[in-house]
């Protein structure tokens, strides 16, 4: 393996185990591509929508709640666990508290929110609370105007033509990339060509391509890229550089916290001188987007982002002990490649989202102390034996918590501003008829007044003087009519 560059050895980690959760062949993603086109991106680019209708995919295939076409994620419905309505009613109830009032709850009540992400994010509010979550509605508002400045710029060829090639790739059988120059992809090409200008010394890598398409399902493009910014920044810092020497390290790290946890395991991975970095690659740079039947991506993405890494390596160790942790399952892969094959086809059974969200919160304990803890040790290690670290990332941060303390943002940056504001015909009636009452109220005490003190009374209006129109709108009025959805680049707003 020559780690030379990134995006030659993320390559290499995609292709080890490109159908590794079931969810699409070599062979069926060959059958999407063709000429490479051209995006003709356009000023109202937006991702949401569907674009599975342009190739002719909804009137032959069933698209199903995660919006894949034809049975693309076949375990994702046997995988997710039924919520009845009333109980994810009482949580998005919950969630749009915990949003008006984020920064107390960060504060004072961060462990009733850790548990509330482990639960599982209630759909229609999950794009908005991964945007909280992440830091990245902070980064928006205090960088506003920066997105459409770097989206209305050319972008460097030489990562330009990089990403266009990979955009078919990207989750070909989800109905937001399927179409060739579709929204889904349009939109895809915008946040990654921003980030290479965001972060012109670090570019573009392959595995950044996942994760943005992943955020891009569940909110507009600006929010999308300011996502991204925090997961490539905070997250996972120093994966997607040149080299991946971050991704070297925490395969290092993970092994030794193996050795902890399953020490059969370890001991067979390292008989058989497998190298983390073969297996863990995909797993911890696309975060198990491409490796997890959807429903647990999902729950995944939901603890990592309120969390932090220390989720991802939970996962992984997780799937290592239990493809590896029995003498029965290790007589089935007596070499190197038997194994890679093993770890390559994952067990369904533990990627299901109850056992995989049991194992990861209860069964396995592993905090940030460790994987600090172990990161230090490890590095020390590879001074000694490659020395210094060529690419100097920023330190590492274990969750939201942890981001917002570092950038504590004022209550405007966290302040929710609604996409569409619709005023209610009753409560201005209700509004129109207060008025009169106030006023009578007035008129009936200058009476008493009046009587009381001698002053004259004033003229009573006519009924024809008191005015019957609403109260004047609100400086940011309301849209008119339907020019614009209600998904906008403000906010997602599925609810």
């Amino acid at each position: 393996l020559i780690f030379d560059d990134g995006l030659g050895t993320v390559a290499l980690g995609l292709n080890l185990q490109l159908s590794s959760n079931g969810l699409q062949s070599a062979e069926s993603i060959k059958s999407l591509r063709g000429t490479r086109e051209s995006l003709a991106l356009t000023d109202e680019g937006n991702s949401f929508g569907s674009d599975s209708e342009l190739n002719g995919y909804t009137s032959e295939r069933q698209t199903d709640k995660y919006g894949f076409i034809g049975g693309a994620q076949q375990y994702s419905e046997q995988s997710a666990e039924d919520i009845p309505p009333e109980v994810l009613r009482q949580r998005e109830a919950k969630w749009l508290d915990m949003l008006n009032n984020w920064d107390k709850w960060m504060a004072k009540r961060h462990k009733k929110m850790k548990l509330r992400c482990q639960k599982g994010i209630p759909p229609s509010l999950r794009g908005r609370a991964w945007l909280y979550l992440s830091g990245g509605k902070v980064k928006r508002e205090q960088n506003k105007g920066k997105f459409e400045e770097l989206d209305r710029q050319a972008g460097d060829p030489k990562w330009v033509d990089v990403i266009e090639k990979d955009l078919h790739r990207q989750f070909p059988f989800h109905e937001m990339f399927v179409a060739r120059g579709g929204h889904g992809q349009q939109d895809l090409y915008r946040v990654l060509k921003a980030y290479t200008l965001h972060r012109p010394e670090e570019g573009y890598c392959q595995a950044q391509a996942p994760i943005a398409a992943v955020l891009l399902m569940h909110m507009p493009a600006e929010d999308a890229f300011w996502g991204l910014v925090q997961i490539c920044e905070k997250y996972l810092p120093g994966y997607y550089s040149v080299g991946l020497e971050a991704i070297q390290l925490d395969g290092e790290i993970l092994f030794a916290l193996l050795k902890r946890v399953s020490p059969l395991a370890h001991r067979h991975l390292k008989k058989h001188k497998l190298d983390p970095i073969l297996y863990m690659t995909e797993w911890f740079m696309c975060a198990f987007s491409r490796t997890l039947p959807w429903a647990s991506v999902l729950r995944v993405w939901d603890m990592f982002l309120c969390e932090g890494v220390k989720i991802i390596f939970r996962v992984g160790l997780v799937l290592l002990k239990c493809m590896l942790g029995s003498q029965d399952k290790l007589k089935t892969c007596q070499g190197q490649y038997e194994t890679m094959e093993l770890l390559k086809t994952i067990d369904t059974r533990y990627m299901l989202e109850g056992f995989l969200v049991r194992e990861v919160i209860i069964e396995l304990p592993l905090s940030e102390r460790d994987v600090e803890k172990e990161h230090l040790a490890q590095l020390r290690r590879w001074k000694e034996t490659r020395g210094e670290l060529h690419c100097k990332s920023p330190p590492r941060m274990h969750g939201a918590k942890a981001i917002m303390a570092a950038e504590p943002p004022s209550r405007q940056d966290l302040r929710q501003n609604p996409t569409i504001i619709v005023e209610s015909s009753l409560a201005t009636n209700k509004n129109v008829e207060g008025q009169e009452e106030d006023k009578a109220r007035i008129k009936t005490k200058e009476q008493k007044n009046g009587k009381k003190t001698g002053t004259p009374v004033a003229s009573n209006p006519e009924p024809s003087d008191i005015s019957t129109k609403p109260t004047p709108p609100i400086k940011d009025a309301p849209l008119q009519g339907s020019n614009q959805s209600l998904i906008s680049t403000e906010h997602d707003t599925y609810l």
